[in-house]
């Protein structure tokens, strides 16, 4: 076999090299390091993971995640509008719906693809969106993608976001912040932010991404709030974190769902959830509903 022939600098081989020399000067590094214990073993006190109940390697949950590993396979192998959408992925849809007491799901692969398929489903021509200052990184990303004008609004701040929607009159306007922020661990006045999208016609998008399991009872800051069901208030969650799987969702008015299952860009190319997530996920749903107690000794 021939030697390979080197490689020559080029402009991107520079270029990422000087990228990669600011990250140094700038303290900026990241890495993925591996844990080389887990898995219930005991053997690390995890104070960075987002296994809020410590559900991952609960027997229950990992059996659910075997069964449906055993009955449906390795991967769903396609996406959900064409052969993709397995028996596991309703039921999960079913006991999320129950666990939030919304009126319909409809499951994402992850909770950052819901994040973007919500936003650029719901906005185009003719919206705004107004995004809180903390959001997470999905939800600006969303809007950017969207090709939609967006704006921030001071981080809670319920009269800056009232100013903010008394400037878009006339217009279709997202309102997206989370119930929960992971950084600083504070809640959203939800309550408050609800009222004053419903007065200006606004839809309000509640990332629950660390509010279920969490909070009220694990039903999530939205139900807690009293929100569960409101026309004007979309839900999105991330499976991976106290429900310990992988996934996301978006939980909504019916007729939310139906746009998002025919215009969602990463629902309708994306391949569907794998069984295994599905069947843990659901299973996790359900226990975190049999006993409302998890939410209670997690915070």
């Amino acid at each position: 076999m021939s030697a390979v022939a080197p490689v020559n600098e080029s402009q991107w081989t520079t270029w990422l090299a000087e990228r990669a020399a600011l990250r140094v000067e700038r303290g900026v590094v990241r890495s993925d390091p591996l844990l080389r214990a887990g898995g219930g073993s005991g053997a690390v006190l995890d104070l960075a993971s987002n296994d809020y109940l410590g559900l991952a390697a609960d027997p229950r949950i990992v059996a659910a995640a075997h069964e449906a590993l055993d009955r449906f396979g390795a991967s769903a192998s396609a996406s959900r509008l064409v052969t993709g959408t397995l028996p596991v992925h309703r039921d999960l849809e079913d006991a999320l719906c129950d666990l939030t007491e919304q009126p319909t799901a409809l499951v994402f692969s992850t909770g950052y693809a819901a994040n973007l398929g919500v936003i650029g489903a719901l906005s185009g021509r003719g919206a705004h969106v107004l995004l809180d200052e903390h959001a997470h990184a999905s939800l600006h990303d969303a809007a950017r993608m969207a090709r939609t004008p967006y704006t921030l609004f001071t981080h809670n701040d319920v009269a800056d976001l009232d100013r903010q929607l008394c400037a878009l009159p006339g217009q279709r306007v997202i309102v997206a912040v989370e119930s929960i922020y992971s950084v600083l661990g504070d809640e959203a006045p939800l309550a408050e932010f609800a009222q004053v999208c419903a007065r200006h016609d606004a839809l309000l998008i509640v990332d629950e991404a660390h509010g279920i399991g969490v909070a009220g009872q694990g039903r999530g800051l939205v139900h807690a709030a009293g929100l569960a069901g409101a026309s004007h208030v979309c839900v999105t969650a991330t499976l991976s974190k106290s429900l310990a799987a992988q996934g996301g969702a978006v939980l909504a008015h019916p007729a939310v769902r139906d746009h998002l299952v025919n215009t969602a860009r990463s629902f309708i190319f994306d391949t569907a959830l794998a069984p295994a997530a599905a069947g843990a996920a659901a299973a996790a749903a359900r226990l975190v509903v049999q006993d409302p107690g998890l939410a209670g000794r997690v915070r």
